[in-house]
């Protein structure tokens, strides 16, 4: 993935993290990849002053049913992109296409059936995008 993430960044491609994970984890992944912290959309843990757990923001569209699709509709009008790719192993990111205009499904990390079955692109292994771009 680190490879993907520079071979894509050399070719001025932005990359963003769209997650319904926690925006405080998800920061440890973008800190490895090269991709800024304003490139990542994901849940954000609320916390009392005192420090105990407060629950989450729910005002993040990632902590909604259909937010990643949302997240994309928003970057596609704040950047005037032409085409989105989302890359991901489960339903939630299968349902951001559309507005994603494709979706490869991974399974990499596990193998979620409905994805594969579903995704016009399935992989397991990055290196597969890495020779798309070579050619």
């Amino acid at each position: 993935l680190r490879e993907l993430v520079s071979r894509l960044h050399q070719r001025g491609v932005q990359v963003f993290l769209v997650s319904g994970g926690f925006q405080s984890i998800v920061e440890h992944v973008a800190l490895q990849l090269n991709i800024p912290t304003a490139n990542i959309f994901a849940n954000r843990l609320k916390f009392y002053f005192n420090g105990e757990y407060a629950g989450f923001d729910e005002t993040q569209p990632t902590a909604e049913s259909g937010g990643k699709g949302k997240v994309i509709t928003h970057l596609k009008e704040q950047f005037h992109f032409k085409k989105v790719v989302m890359i991901g192993d489960g339903a939630t990111d299968m349902e951001a296409c559309p507005p994603a205009d494709c979706f490869i499904g991974f399974g990499g990390n596990v193998i979620r059936k409905q994805v594969k079955e579903k995704a016009k692109w399935y992989i397991t292994h990055f290196d597969e995008l890495l020779k798309e771009l070579e050619e």
